[in-house]
C-alpha cells in the first residue's frame, strides 16, 4: 500500500515506534535548524555576544516554529495531511500551544528584565505569521513563498541581532535579507518536491513515469541548502572563540 504521510522523508529516523518517527518528522528538524541558524547568524553579528540570548534565541525559535509552528501546520493543511491521523487535533492544538506558551515566556523574560523593546516588534509578528501562515488565514493570503521567506527567513537574523544590541543595523538587514533570499529557494523548491513526491507515490496519472532523478534533484537541493545555512551558523559561531 502505498504511504498516506511523509514518514518516508530524507529527515525522519528510519529506526523506532512509527508514533515517535512522525513527531521527528513533524519538527521538520533540517529546516528547522535553518531557521535556528539563522537566528545565531544574526547574533554573530553583534560586537559583543551575550551567550545566554544566544540560547534565548534559540530556545524561543525551537518552540515557536519547530513545535509549535509545524503542528499548526498539520492543523491547517486543508488538502493534505503531511503527517496522516497519527496525532490527534487536541494533541496537536496541545502541543502547539505549550510551545508558544514557552516562547513566548522566554522572550518576554529577556524584554523586562533587558529592556530589549524592539523583540516587541517581533513577537507580535511571529506571533502573526504562526497562525495566519500555518493555519491558511485570510484564504491563505500569507501562505506564500515570499512571506514565508520573511518571517522564517529575514526576521530571525533580526531576533538574533536584536536581543543582543536591541538595534537595526544596516549589516543586519542586509544578513536578513540574504538569509530571506536562501528561505525563498528553500521553499520554492520544498513545494514541488512535495507535490511530486506525494504524485509519484499515489502513481496518479502521468506523473507515476516522471523520472526519480527529478525528485533526487530537489531532495538534493533541499539538503544543501539546510545543511550549508546550519554550517554557517555554526562556522560563524565557532569563530567567535577561535577566530
Amino acid at each position: 500500500m502505498k504511504p498516506r504521510d511523509r514518514s518516508s522523508e530524507w529527515f525522519v529516523p528510519r529506526w523506532g515506534p512509527l508514533k515517535f518517527r512522525i513527531f521527528v518528522g513533524l519538527l521538520f528538524l533540517p529546516y528547522t535548524g535553518m531557521v535556528l541558524s539563522f537566528t545565531v547568524i544574526g547574533s554573530m553579528l553583534a560586537d559583543t555576544i551575550h551567550w545566554d540570548r544566544v540560547v534565548a534565541a534559540l530556545v524561543v525559535y525551537f518552540s515557536g516554529l519547530g513545535i509549535a509552528a509545524h503542528a499548526l501546520d498539520a492543523l491547517g493543511s486543508k488538502k493534505i495531511k503531511p503527517w496522516g491521523e497519527h496525532f490527534t487535533r487536541t494533541q496537536l492544538w496541545t502541543m502547539a500551544m505549550g510551545a508558544l506558551a514557552v516562547a513566548y515566556a522566554v522572550a518576554i523574560y529577556y524584554i523586562l528584565t533587558r529592556d530589549i523593546h524592539l523583540l516587541w516588534i517581533l513577537a507580535l509578528l511571529e506571533g502573526f505569521f504562526v497562525f495566519a501562515y500555518n493555519l491558511e488565514w485570510f484564504n491563505g493570503k500569507f501562505h506564500t513563498d515570499g512571506w514565508f521567506s520573511f518571517s522564517w527567513g529575514m526576521l530571525p537574523v533580526l531576533a538574533g541581532y536584536i536581543i543582543q544590541t536591541n538595534q537595526i543595523s544596516l549589516s543586519a538587514m542586509i544578513m536578513a535579507g540574504a538569509m530571506g533570499l536562501l528561505s525563498y529557494v528553500e521553499i520554492s523548491a520544498s513545494r514541488p518536491y512535495k507535490e511530486l513526491k506525494r504524485r509519484l507515490h499515489q502513481g496518479e496519472g502521468a506523473a507515476a513515469d516522471l523520472p526519480v532523478e527529478h525528485l533526487n534533484q530537489y531532495e538534493k537541493i533541499l539538503k544543501a541548502i539546510s545543511f550549508g545555512v546550519i554550517l554557517l551558523g555554526l562556522g560563524l559561531w565557532i569563530s567567535r572563540f577561535w577566530p
